[in-house]
């Protein structure tokens, strides 16, 4: 494998938002959120299918992929397992797509269909200011957090995270963070990392003894209809599954 190519660093620049003629700050590395629904009595049949298929195209060095990370929910909708892909932008993915429907892989891939009872596929962009990690273990828990923003309030979303973000990386630095463009558009996604649930509770306690979070909060983590931002949210806690590049 080329590792350089595979660790190279991304740029950041101005990214359109879908529906809104305005741009955020991104990063140019394209992320695919993949959420897999299995059947319960087929769960350990489908984690040896993903790990064959996943393992294999992240170690293929004709692909433009990486791995970010894939996990199974433990709180939330259960038998639900994600998968994160980054691609070197939207030419990376057609490149990448395409070489897998014409090569072994396709077949590999083909092995997971029986074991699933729905799929789904969402490419997003990275927010500049809150770039993925690079691979790493340090055990513990995930969580996965998305916001359902309303129409036009991702740029308002951003600016106040930039703010709001420095009082969390004083307790915990975050994962990363990527908002929809293709697929259930608005959406924000942002990804923690913790040894535990009950060191998760300590932490977020912590957080809002910090100037700036609460406010980021209100904005951003209101579920009302009246919400500023936001109208809907899940908060979705994953384990890393063993071959996850993150863990």
């Amino acid at each position: 494998m080329d590792l350089r190519r595979r660790n190279k660093r991304v740029t950041c620049k101005s990214s359109s938002i879908p529906g809104s003629s305005r741009v955020a700050s991104t990063c140019t590395a394209s992320k695919s959120t993949i959420v897999h629904k299995v059947k319960p009595s087929a769960v350990n049949e489908y984690k040896k299918a993903a790990e064959a298929y996943y393992t294999a195209i992240k170690e293929d060095p004709e692909l433009h992929v990486k791995l970010t990370g894939s996990w199974e929910a433990v709180v939330g909708e259960q038998d639900t397992f994600y998968h994160i892909l980054e691609y070197e932008n939207y030419s990376g993915y057609d490149k990448t797509t395409q070489k897998i429907r014409n090569s072994e892989h396709i077949n590999t891939y083909q092995r997971l269909i029986p074991y699933l009872t729905g799929r789904s596929q969402q490419l997003c962009q990275e927010f500049a200011f809150f770039p993925t990690i690079p691979p790493r273990t340090e055990g513990g828990i995930f969580e996965l957090r998305t916001y359902q923003l309303h129409p036009g309030a991702l740029l308002q979303w951003e600016h106040t995270w930039r703010r709001g973000i420095e009082a969390r990386r004083k307790f915990v630095a975050p994962v990363g963070a990527w908002f929809s463009q293709v697929g259930r558009l608005h959406q924000v996604h942002h990804m923690w990392q913790y040894p535990d649930l009950h060191t998760r509770k300590e932490l977020r306690e912590k957080a809002w003894q910090v100037d700036g979070w609460s406010e980021t909060v209100s904005k951003t983590a209101n579920v009302s209809q009246t919400a500023e931002y936001s109208m809907l949210m899940d908060a979705i806690i994953l384990e890393p599954l063993p071959f996850s590049m993150l863990k």
